[in-house]
């Protein structure tokens, strides 16, 4: 989906971010959704994707409660792009911000032709919209990055703006303005990183703009992320790995993300997920995470203890992204969404005590250091702060009208005699509708009861079952009547009136709670920084907490990394939770001396599963959880790729052969020697001899290199290449012959069990199986 804007009235001529926030006008929220309606159809568009989709700004959005965990599927991230030109084209620049998260996340970079970088990126990011300048798209010069961002994301919302706002100093400006100071030294790693800064700045602008709001000065998370810190999975490989979607059944939670996600928030769910795409490549970074699950697995009350309090954080990250935004719009929503935000920030503060009391006694260095970092008295300063304002008896309850009534007595009496007016009316009100409904239920015999939702206020249910109505009809002074299974729902006019008298009075709560809650986030600004290391704390926890209890449903063990991938007894972790029994396992061994596998077997003997599941392993190893098998060592890999699949693509016009040169292309142009490669079937959409002369030739180049090479392959010619090249180790999947009594016909028998050597088997494809 491809929407074209030209965003100039708004990226006007103001000197400051400060002049922003000083010149806010307070006026009706219209003007925030009038995005579309006023910049769409402004540019011609020449491609045939155009069209936007519909965007509303997410000031008014509250936090969610931590059972919402699915939230993180929905995309909420915004990245600007910008590549270098002349003698720097290569060179990109990329700045991305989650909706949901107030930290802007940095990336600088050289990319090669085929911006596998770039396209990786943005694919771990799953972005809502991207921005890029809109010299990269004139008309008849669009450049090759371009033409690869919007083929490889078509369901996404492309924007471009004047190249003018793409501006480095101004970027600077942005960051030294709004980043927190905790995490200022970010401005000595981009000073000089003019893309990423040129990036940030039509960024945040934009941001603003959509979202209707600007960011309170000094409130926001600021990154600098290297690509050289986390291994690199394209999207090919995470999809053929099935590491967040599976292939047959989109819906369902046969993936590694399912395997491993047992977290119980939204924040844990999320890195999670961020952490299956981009495995770390610091080995003691991956032993101080292991050593907390095996503290986690160890002692059962510390594992337990944390998990219930863990379980009660809301969505800490999506809390501060509210807080830190001013509204230019003084809007009952605004001020309803940062009453409710309050109240969610006095219940997390609430958490820190308990959280506290589970972590004591914890004995590993990271516990310990997450410990101590609640030891800050900012948290203290906060929650003070907001004692003095705010009920004690104030808290995040499930139910909208108990939330409601916890919004409207939020604020203490007698900081504001109007407050306190306003309240006893709307209770005044309340009472009254109570009676009304019960003096009805008396009028006409009928057990009514009082009712609430968000979108009807208060109406009237009765239980059908209850009673027998004259002529099977409600009285005529009942309106809007429907009929659920055996309740009925229904309201009057007088009913109708009295709502809207309550409305009327909940507006006047709201804006005179909302002046006092905005006079109170003034004082904590300063402190609020300290939530953002709650935030890291928590997610992590709870991503931790899920690699234990996926450990307790299965006989994982700890990995160890050397120079040696070495498996003993491993088995396929997504298999394992399909399978009724347990899978076959097997053994792994590959060797700077030996690290070219050759791997041979008929149709479903198992080598397609068992190179899927030497991959999983290497990838739970990186992210710091314990593997399914007996032993495992690893090598740590800072790429991996795989070729795996035979299927042609429409929408690019690819062949199968077309699609298999281009995967192994990019194999060959970006492995190293710290790769995991792994090739499961090459050169079967074309002809035997031009199958196995390419097959010969991708051998022989990934020969010179000292990746890790899983190379499944039909062609048993290839398996005496190990009599040119002392590296290669030739490995088969068994199977028996067995005869039936007769004696007249054979079946295979598949035992799924890696031996050393290549297969004997001939014509095997024509077999017929029995498994």
């Amino acid at each position: 989906m491809l929407c074209i804007f030209f965003i100039d009235s708004y990226f006007g001529d103001k000197s400051s971010y400060a002049e922003n926030v000083s010149t806010m006008n307070f006026t009706s929220s219209s003007s925030a959704r009038g995005l579309n309606s006023s910049w769409v159809g402004k540019t011609p568009l020449s491609s045939s994707r155009s069209g936007c989709r519909s965007r509303t700004p997410l000031m008014g959005y509250s936090v969610t409660s931590s059972s919402a965990v699915s939230a993180h599927m929905v995309a909420s991230v915004i990245v600007a792009v910008v590549e270098g030109r002349g003698l720097a084209r290569g060179e990109i620049g990329m700045a991305s911000i989650d909706l949901k998260s107030p930290e802007v996340v940095l990336s600088q970079f050289a990319d090669n032709t085929t911006y596998a970088k770039v396209i990786t990126k943005l694919k771990i990011l799953t972005p809502l919209e991207i921005i890029m300048s809109n010299t990269a798209c004139d008309t008849g010069n669009t450049t090759k990055l371009f033409n690869l961002i919007t083929e490889n994301f078509k369901n996404v919302t492309f924007t471009t703006v004047q190249r003018k706002y793409f501006s480095e100093t101004k970027g600077l400006e942005y960051i030294e303005q709004l980043c927190a100071s905790e995490f200022s030294t970010v401005l000595m790693e981009v000073q000089s990183k003019y893309y990423c800064l040129a990036a940030v700045a039509a960024l945040l602008k934009y941001v603003e703009f959509i979202q209707n709001s600007v960011y309170a000065p000094k409130s926001l998370k600021v990154r600098f992320q290297g690509s050289e810190q986390t291994a690199m999975i394209d999207s090919s490989s995470a999809q053929n790995l099935e590491l967040l979607t599976n292939n047959r059944d989109s819906r369902n939670g046969h993936t590694l993300f399912g395997v491993l996600n047992y977290t119980k928030t939204p924040g844990g769910s999320r890195r999670l997920r961020s952490n299956i795409l981009e495995p770390l490549l610091d080995a003691e970074t991956i032993n101080t995470r292991l050593d907390c699950v095996q503290e986690l697995l160890q002692d059962e009350e510390l594992f337990f203890s944390l998990q219930a309090v863990i379980s009660r954080f809301l969505d800490t990250e999506q809390l501060l992204s509210v807080l830190v935004q001013i509204p230019k719009q003084d809007t009952v929503k605004a001020a309803e969404s940062k009453i409710t935000n309050l109240i969610y920030l006095k219940h997390t503060l609430e958490l820190l005590d308990p959280l506290k009391a589970a972590l004591r006694s914890c004995k590993t260095s990271l516990l310990k250091a997450y410990y101590n970092s609640l030891e800050d008295k900012r948290f203290g300063i906060i929650l003070e702060k907001i004692k003095i304002v705010i009920n004690d008896d104030t808290r995040y309850t499930k139910g909208c009208l108990n939330m409601r009534t916890q919004k409207c007595y939020a604020v203490r009496p007698n900081i504001n005699e109007f407050l306190d007016i306003a309240r006893r009316t709307y209770t005044e009100i309340v009472d009254d509708i109570a009676g009304m409904i019960t003096q009805l239920g008396e009028k006409y015999n009928l057990p009514l009861k009082m009712s609430f939702s968000s979108a009807r206020g208060f109406f009237i249910q009765m239980n059908a079952e209850c009673v027998a109505l004259p002529n099977g009809q409600l009285p005529s002074e009942f309106t809007k009547i429907t009929k659920v299974k055996n309740a009925y729902s229904f309201t009057s006019a007088d009913l109708i009136k009295m709502n809207e008298r309550c409305q009327e009075s909940l507006r006047e709560i709201y804006h005179m709670t909302y002046l006092i809650v905005c006079k109170l986030l003034s004082e904590i600004y300063e402190h609020i920084h300290c939530l953002y290391k709650l935030s890291d704390i928590v997610s992590m926890l709870d991503m931790l907490l899920s690699f234990a209890h996926a450990c307790t449903l299965s006989d994982y063990v700890r990995p160890e990394f050397t120079d040696t991938l070495a498996i003993k007894q491993g088995w396929h972790p997504i298999l394992e939770k399909i399978s009724v029994e347990k899978p076959v396992s097997n053994n792994t061994y590959i060797t700077e001396g030996s690290n070219f596998i050759i791997i041979t077997g008929p149709n479903m003997s198992g080598k397609s599963t068992y190179l899927k599941q030497i991959a999983l392993c290497q990838i739970m190893a990186q992210i710091g959880s314990y593997v399914p098998a007996e032993y495992s060592s690893f090598r740590i890999a800072e790429q991996i790729f795989t070729r795996i699949g035979m299927d042609d693509d429409i929408e690019t016009n690819s062949s199968t052969f077309m699609k298999e040169m281009k995967e192994i292309t990019y194999i060959i142009q970006n492995a190293n020697d710290r790769s995991l490669i792994i090739i499961d079937e090459l050169g079967r959409g074309t002809s035997t001899e031009e199958g196995i002369g390419i097959c010969y030739s991708v051998c022989e180049y990934l020969l010179n290199l000292k990746a890790f090479t899983l190379f499944a392959t039909h062609f048993l010619e290839l398996c005496h290449i190990d009599a040119l090249y002392p590296n290669v180790e030739n490995n088969h999947f068994e199977v028996h012959h067995v005869r039936n009594n007769s004696g007249n016909k054979e079946k295979i028998t598949y035992t799924y069990i890696l031996s050393k050597g290549h297969t004997e088997e001939k014509n095997y494809a024509k077999a017929k199986s029995n498994t």
